[in-house]
């Protein structure tokens, strides 16, 4: 069977079209990787972010018809608060979207079955089902992208929450009174050590990526800036440690892939904060900018209850 997986960011929308072949998808649900029949990434429509979603996903149905298999499913992952069950959009800052009822629309516009999913919650899936997460039961999925989030998941299964709030360590205000959120809050993490937050705080342009190699390099600017993002995600971390007591966090997002460069100045400074405890293991995503599309077909294929 084909299904759609569509991760919808805050900058870029990636998507995927797999095909199970495996006893009736099998393998989707077991761990094993279907096979990718087509793979697409394009801008964010920050003017229409949900006309754009529609259709790229209105898109890929067609080029799935197009191929002979028509697609059976569609899930899609979405940031910022997410109602999993009612299928809404409730609140996105980068997107500026409130309330919008996405299940329901692109059911009507693509007339298959449709799921939705919070990004993170949905990346943090895929690495349970698939990737760093496999067989740890328990741990915790951060994301450093655009925003920043995370998703506790509990024996392989993201809990939302009681409302779908859960995760939005990104508005966990570390300097209080700081630089104000899109959130409408001031100092929360996200505005000090997102991808996003990190260029902007450098100035002239420069990617989250280079600021840290020019920290590395010496660059004073670049230094203070690296260092105090590195300051607030430990701060960060160290309270969902202390709330959680997860023993593995895995890290995801577009700043996950600086790899050790990361992981172990973040590491050092966790422990510095956990003076009565260890700290949790830290590790990288192993499905990196895929996983919340691969969670979002994993969604899709639970939809139709196979097997």
């Amino acid at each position: 069977m084909t299904l759609i997986g569509l991760d919808v960011g805050g900058t870029t929308m990636k998507a995927a079209l797999v095909s199970d072949g495996t006893r009736g998808g099998e393998g989707v649900r077991a761990g094993g990787e279907p096979q990718v029949l087509a793979s697409e990434s394009r801008p964010t429509d920050r003017a229409d972010p949900v006309g754009g979603v529609l259709d790229f996903a209105a898109q890929l149905a067609a080029r799935a018809a197009s191929l002979g298999s028509p697609a059976r499913a569609v899930g899609i992952a979405l940031p910022g608060i997410v109602d999993e069950a009612a299928g809404t959009a409730v609140h996105s800052a980068n997107l500026g979207w409130r309330d919008v009822p996405i299940r329901r629309m692109a059911r009507e516009r693509l007339g298959i079955p449709v799921a939705i999913g919070h990004d993170v919650r949905t990346g943090g899936l895929a690495e349970a089902v698939l990737g760093a997460g496999r067989g740890a039961g328990d741990f915790v999925f951060m994301a450093i992208g655009t925003g920043i989030a995370a998703a506790l998941i509990l024996n392989g299964v993201p809990y939302p929450g009681t409302v779908g709030w859960s995760g939005e360590i990104g508005h966990v205000v570390v300097r209080p009174g700081g630089e104000p959120c899109a959130c409408g809050n001031r100092g929360c993490l996200e505005t000090y050590a997102s991808a996003a937050a990190v260029s902007r705080r450098h100035g002239g342009g420069v990617a989250a990526e280079e600021v840290m190699a020019r920290a590395a390099r010496g660059e004073e600017k670049a230094g203070r800036v690296w260092s105090e993002a590195l300051d607030c995600l430990a701060d960060g971390l160290a309270a969902a440690t202390l709330l959680l007591d997860p023993g593995l966090v895995v890290m995801g997002g577009g700043l996950a892939r600086a790899g050790d460069a990361l992981l172990d100045p973040l590491g050092l400074r966790l422990a510095d904060r956990l003076v009565f405890r260890a700290p949790p293991r830290l590790v990288r995503t192993e499905l990196d900018d895929q996983a919340a599309v691969k969670g979002a077909t994993i969604l899709a294929h639970r939809l139709l209850d196979v097997g």
